[in-house]
């Protein structure tokens, strides 16, 4: 391995050339190669960026250390189980494959030639979930509200699989206890696949988590919101802010211009509130700059490919409580 990574990315659609672009601006990687089965679309991404271009994903890997898997969801298995195969390290877009089994021969397949990998939950490097989280502990309601405005691509799979997905993996983040229960109702209104979704899910120590997820809405909102014991966490994924209230036990003669209320038995409590300044930063860019120090240290990635594997069971669960409701 030399100075730096060479990456060379798999796919050239939106989201694709959005990743080549901010590879180009990743500290310790150089992008040495593009590969999509669409000679148009490699081709424009390629000139744009200054990238070689290829004509086959084998020969785009021979010359890598990293392969970055940014095609249809239906070709995640078979690309990263190839580059793996090949002994590159891969990172991997959410979903981290199209079925449960794939997830788990490729988390076979990982472990077997020990290799870094990665899947792209880009909302856990999101700056304002990053600074709310050393304050999330033990929350036991939480509730995420995920609005986007109708586009075209993306919906040959459910909400659930295309935007929910993210609040999901975001929650079994924080929440460090088994899944008990999981019941959804969702429509489909402009596409064959259900458009909005609300599913409810129960955990074994008793949180609950409500999340709605919707693509036919007049406005974007990435919002969720954590209640836990004495306090209460705001995050704002779009705005890129975070609040938190927490209270705390008063002791000795309470401040006079302190916010207060009285418990009884539970004693006088102070309310605070933190809204600290947030720098803006690139999500995408940061995501696979930790990529790269995973590689660089041969230590497990922040988003390895088991959260990939709890973030899709989890999602299928939600489609199947959805389905069986719809049928019911």
């Amino acid at each position: 391995m030399g100075d730096r990574l060479r990456v060379g990315v798999l796919g050239a659609g939106h989201l694709g050339r959005i990743h080549v672009q901010q590879w180009k601006e990743v500290a310790g990687a150089v992008v040495v190669g593009l590969y999509d089965p669409h000679p148009e679309k490699r081709d424009a991404v390629g000139r744009e960026f200054d990238v070689p271009v290829f004509e086959d994903h084998l020969s785009l890997m021979s010359g890598c250390d990293v392969v970055d898997v940014v095609t249809p969801t239906i070709s995640h298995y078979q690309c990263a189980a190839d580059a793996i195969s090949a002994g590159k390290h891969v990172f991997v877009e959410k979903p981290i494959t199209h079925t449960l089994g794939e997830a788990v021969d490729l988390m076979e397949l990982a472990n077997k030639a020990g290799v870094i990998t990665q899947v792209g939950h880009v909302e856990r490097f999101n700056p304002a979930f990053l600074q709310a989280r050393p304050w999330i502990v033990d929350p036991m309601f939480i509730e995420s509200h995920r609005l986007a405005e109708f586009q075209p691509r993306g919906t040959d799979v459910p909400v659930v699989l295309d935007l929910m997905i993210h609040d999901l993996d975001i929650v079994l983040s924080v929440v460090h206890s088994a899944v008990v229960d999981v019941r959804a109702s969702g429509v489909a209104v402009l596409s064959d696949s259900p458009d909005i979704c609300n599913a409810r899910i129960e955990f074994e120590n008793g949180c609950v988590a409500n999340l709605t997820a919707s693509r036919i809405s007049l406005k974007k909102m990435r919002k969720s919101r954590f209640f836990q014991r004495d306090a209460y966490i705001a995050v704002d994924m779009l705005a890129k802010s975070a609040e938190l209230v927490k209270m705390k036990s008063v002791v000795g003669e309470p401040d006079p211009f302190a916010m207060t209320i009285d418990l009884g038995e539970r004693g006088l409590r102070e309310i605070g509130f933190e809204r600290p300044v947030i720098t803006a930063s690139n999500a995408i860019r940061d995501e696979l700059s930790a990529f790269v120090k995973a590689v660089r240290g041969n230590r497990p990635s922040e988003v390895t490919l088991l959260d990939g594997y709890r973030a899709l069971e989890l999602a299928h669960r939600v489609l199947g409580a959805m389905k069986t409701r719809t049928l019911a």
